[in-house]
């Protein structure tokens, strides 16, 4: 059984720094192309950031470039996402999800392969 348990989300002001993390279990995590999702109140779920099985290949949505790293630990089955410089409109609930197309461009669930976490909230205020 897949298990994907993130962690880290919370309340900030904004400027400051959050460390998500995604513990995965029941599936072979280093196969996998990993990312963060997340979707605010109203608006549709869009891809954060994504990275390749072989941890080079990374994709980062224009509006978090320059702020936001992703990173995989594959001998701890762990998926990272260091968050700086936050803004109010990062707040939102974070998923990690694994089963992902990922070219430097996009970021793409792959249909009936996709694992998805139960979120942890991330709330920036002004």
């Amino acid at each position: 059984q897949v298990n994907l348990v993130e962690s880290g989300g919370g309340a900030v002001e904004a400027g400051g720094s959050l460390r998500l993390s995604c513990a995965a279990s029941g599936l072979p995590f280093d196969q996998y192309n990993w990312g963060w999702f997340r979707q605010a109140p109203g608006k549709e779920r869009e891809a954060v950031s994504c990275v390749g099985w072989e941890a080079i290949t990374t994709y980062y949505a224009d509006s978090v470039k320059g702020r936001f790293t992703i990173s995989r630990n594959n001998a701890e089955n762990t998926l990272y996402l260091q968050m700086t410089s936050l803004k109010p409109e990062d707040t939102a609930m974070y998923y990690c999800a694994a089963g992902l197309l990922v070219v430097p461009s996009s970021c793409i669930p792959i249909p009936g392969n996709v694992h998805l976490g139960q979120g942890t909230q991330v709330t920036v205020s002004s």
